[in-house]
């Protein structure tokens, strides 16, 4: 198709700037337009009646927000789409995460929204009045066509299946016992909350490489490094997802010898979160390296700069007294336990003797495999864990994971145990009326796997603790782990209003 309507921003902005010079009025539509329906046309029809220029701008496939699966069409297709539509005029497709850019670039008279936005207080992500605020400065104004409301969202879900059938169940179920707007307020109500995080402070260095081959004389394959990011990992990672969510939160933690790397994770740290350390001057501050192919984004290789020796007895008294002030202030307390030194039995039984709502993720990895368990965790109210950490703990390489999951919890009598199984979604088994709650994988891209069981283990510890539905919470939490893993390790925290737009679409 000769697509002379989809034009880049560069020749749109003189375009614009011409036609303007021949007193021509300029209107813009902006959204994601999945999947064309009646409501758009009506939409663009009316547009069009008030300007003598009508633009689309598209949004990028990277910035499509609504929720697991979309967009259902690529921005090429979306905008072939729209430039065969005859009240459009021009179609360009929108680099940026929200309309604010396009809106500042191409000054429009009009900018127009759907009738299902006119209600601005409703707008959880504050951009409506942000735009509003940009077309002022530029002489324009906002106008809200009165077509029928329709939702591609909608429209996808039940044409389409973008969940499974069991899946659409569980979601129907969760809509008659709540509203968006419910659903919301549950959100909201997490700000009250005061968790106490315990677990290893974690540097992860991210090295994209560039393979230049094989040593002249050696067998060695050599990569040099074309870009080093660092991202505040391990429990760390943990506090950056709960800020999104809380108002003031606690973490217990150590640092180690490297003054520069405990300055990073000091910087890092969430303002709301207040860290209670014990510096350990005979170790380093941890540090795991991966070395990433630039091209491909896969990981070549790992490099950990870590000594996994337990604390001595100075510092396991100094870290118990640290423990029991910052316990007095929370209502929660989440552990991330990557087996790296800092909580051996005795301090873990210390921990689970509390009287406060318990969460647990104990992390098998390269280096503590074969000696990391949870048989230190008794009595605690969660545990999350993945399927092939639950099969190593109860040496079960066949056995049926809801029987496994049973016997688990049985043993460790704690209240939920919820597995994460990857693309195949996850399970929660509630012990005290003996049910299985399941959801679907909802992440349909996958880059880094590194850090979504920590993002998981912190948004379903708000939503058990505040007495969601179970269905409800582990929906919740496989959105934020969606979330993580869409992204290199722990660049980024979960995104709340990511998650609430995502709800919005499924419920």
């Amino acid at each position: 198709m000769n697509n002379s309507k989809l034009v880049n921003l560069t020749f749109l902005e003189k375009k614009v700037s011409y036609l303007k010079k021949q007193k021509k009025s300029i209107g813009l539509c902006h959204g994601v337009f999945d999947l064309l329906h009646l409501g758009h046309i009506k939409h663009f029809e009316e547009a069009k009646k008030k300007v003598d220029i009508l633009i689309v701008s598209v949004t990028d496939d990277r910035y499509v927000n609504k929720g697991p699966g979309r967009p259902s069409f690529n921005n090429l297709q979306r905008s072939e789409a729209l430039s065969a539509i005859n009240f459009i005029d021009y179609v360009v497709i929108s680099s940026f995460p929200t309309a604010i850019k396009m809106l500042a670039t191409i000054k429009p008279n009009i900018f127009f929204k759907g009738p299902d936005y006119k209600n601005i207080n409703k707008d959880i992500t504050g951009q409506i009045k942000k735009e509003i605020n940009v077309l002022k400065k530029n002489k324009g104004k906002i106008y809200f066509t009165t077509s029928d409301k329709f939702s591609s969202s909608v429209l996808l879900k039940k044409y389409f299946g973008l969940l499974s059938e069991k899946q659409s169940k569980i979601v129907s179920k969760i809509s008659k016992l709540y509203s968006i707007e419910k659903i919301k307020s549950e959100i909201d109500n997490f700000k009250k909350i005061r968790p106490l995080v315990i677990g290893e402070s974690i540097i992860d260095q991210y090295h994209y490489t560039e393979t230049l081959g094989k040593s002249g004389k050696e067998p060695v394959l050599v990569i040099r490094d074309k870009k080093v990011e660092r991202y505040l990992g391990g429990a760390g990672a943990v506090c950056r997802h709960l800020s999104e969510f809380v108002l003031r939160g606690s973490f217990v933690s150590y640092l180690g010898k490297n003054k520069s790397n405990n300055k990073f994770i000091l910087n890092n740290l969430p303002k709301k979160f207040k860290i209670n350390k014990i510096t350990r001057k005979n170790v380093p501050t941890i540090l795991k390296r991966r070395f990433i192919d630039d091209i491909s984004k896969t990981k070549i290789i790992g490099n950990y700069e870590v000594d996994d020796r337990l604390l001595n007895s100075k510092e396991e008294v100094l870290l118990k007294k640290i423990f029991f002030k910052s316990s007095k202030l929370s209502d929660l307390i989440i552990i991330s336990d990557y087996g790296h030194g800092l909580i051996d039995e005795n301090f873990a039984k210390t921990i689970c003797n509390q009287k406060k709502f318990i969460s647990v993720n104990v992390q098998i990895n390269s280096s503590n495999l074969g000696y990391h368990s949870l048989k230190n965790y008794k009595n605690v109210d969660c545990i999350i864990i993945n399927e092939s950490e639950l099969r190593y703990e109860l040496r079960s390489k066949i056995g049926k994971l809801e029987e496994l999951m049973k016997k688990l919890s049985s043993t460790l009598n704690t209240k939920y145990l919820v597995v994460t199984r990857g693309a195949s979604g996850s399970i929660m088994y509630v012990r005290k009326n003996k049910k299985y709650y399941y959801c679907d994988g909802l992440a349909t891209k996958v880059i880094d796997k590194v850090g979504a069981g920590d993002a998981m283990l912190s948004i379903i510890t708000l939503c058990l603790y505040n007495k969601l539905d179970y269905n409800l919470s582990l929906l919740i939490a496989s959105l934020c782990a969606a979330q993580s893993v869409n992204t290199i390790g722990n660049k980024e925290s979960i995104n709340k209003i990511q998650l609430l737009k995502d709800l919005e679409h499924l419920i």
